[in-house]
């Protein structure tokens, strides 16, 4: 290509991200600089942290600048390098953006992947990225469940969410999942193996609440919680005795001009749990070692992650928009291109 086309934020949304929002432009293609390469992205992942990078707040990461890139995981191929430690033709997965060419420096997060051994380069986007190892590492370092445990997943009919179920009922424990609909409750119990679902839709927190004792009536020693609001407060009126609550996600707040947040946290006193704020960028050291088991729980055939996989950077931004109305099947990878 002669043209790097880019996916800008042009304005910092209010609620909901409408499309006047961003804008799409085409630049030069970006010369490697001394040291470093330049990625031909080929997939990029779509995520709800990135709903919260667009905002001007304090936040894990800093804000993305008004007229730059929005920020994405990419995988892709060095089209250029002045890097001894990459090559062109490398396939590397990192932080880059939405855009056709990304240029990365020495410092960056960017790793050398061997794409032979998956049927796609997004699987290092899904299974063996960031999605798939959030929930590796939140089930097995963060968590812990114990076999015969109670473990409640929140968004459970999405990436993140169906991959903690099944990886919870690899660990032994018995599996809840919440979800939007009765056609996600369903995908929950037969192709993902959950124990039981709940539809939180039209439902008050009283009523999700009734519905989780009813379903665990010893209590939820284990909730992966990727939604908050109302989903999240039902949860905390069924805790048990010292439970971990993995503050994943809050995917209910993130388009809401007003935050809520927990209403029910006297539940967590009273039961003695604990909260744990959880970021997957703390393990991305460990990434190789997560995604080998991953692998392997993938070639047994006892995981299973779906890939919703949307074509061209020009749908960036409905293709973004899919994660909020609930219409992604699986993991949201945007591809760009084939490669070089």
């Amino acid at each position: 290509m002669t043209v790097n086309r880019r996916f800008l934020l042009a304005h910092r949304p209010h609620g909901s991200p409408v499309s006047d929002d961003f804008s799409f432009v085409e630049q030069a293609v970006p010369d490697a600089p001394e040291g470093g390469f330049v990625v031909r992205n080929c997939y990029a992942s779509l995520d709800p942290a990135q709903r919260g990078w667009m905002d001007d707040a304090p936040s894990y990461m800093p804000p993305i600048p008004l007229g730059d890139p929005v920020r994405a995981s990419t995988i892709g191929v060095v089209a250029a390098s002045k890097s001894p430690d990459f090559n062109v033709g490398d396939w590397v997965v990192g932080l880059n953006a939405l855009e056709d060419y990304s240029v990365n420096g020495t410092g960056g997060f960017t790793m050398k992947v061997d794409v032979s051994h998956v049927k796609s380069p997004s699987r290092f986007l899904s299974a063996m990225g960031a999605v798939g190892l959030t929930a590796y590492f939140g089930l097995t370092d963060v968590a812990k469940p114990k076999p015969g445990e109670t473990l409640l997943v929140s968004g459970a009919a999405g990436a993140v969410g169906s991959a903690v179920g099944q990886i919870g009922k690899i660990m032994g424990a018995r599996v809840i999942g919440i979800a939007g609909g009765e056609a996600k409750c369903r995908r929950l119990i037969d192709d993902y193996g959950f124990d039981v679902a709940i539809d939180y839709k039209n439902k008050s927190v009283d009523q999700l609440a009734a519905e989780i004792r009813a379903a665990a009536p010893g209590g939820l020693d284990v909730v992966f919680e990727n939604v908050g609001g109302d989903v999240m407060d039902a949860a905390l009126l069924n805790l048990a005795k010292h439970a971990r609550i993995v503050l994943c996600g809050l995917i209910s707040e993130y388009n809401s001009p007003t935050k809520i947040g927990a209403r029910n946290l006297w539940s967590i006193l009273a039961q003695q749990a604990t909260l744990y704020g959880y970021l997957i960028m703390d393990y991305a050291p460990r990434f190789a070692e997560g995604g080998a088991v991953m692998a392997e729980w993938m070639a047994q055939g006892r995981l299973r992650i779906d890939e919703d996989v949307q074509e061209g950077l020009e749908n960036a931004y409905p293709a973004f928009m899919r994660l909020f109305s609930g219409a992604n099947t699986g993991k949201l990878v945007l591809k760009i291109a084939d490669g070089l």
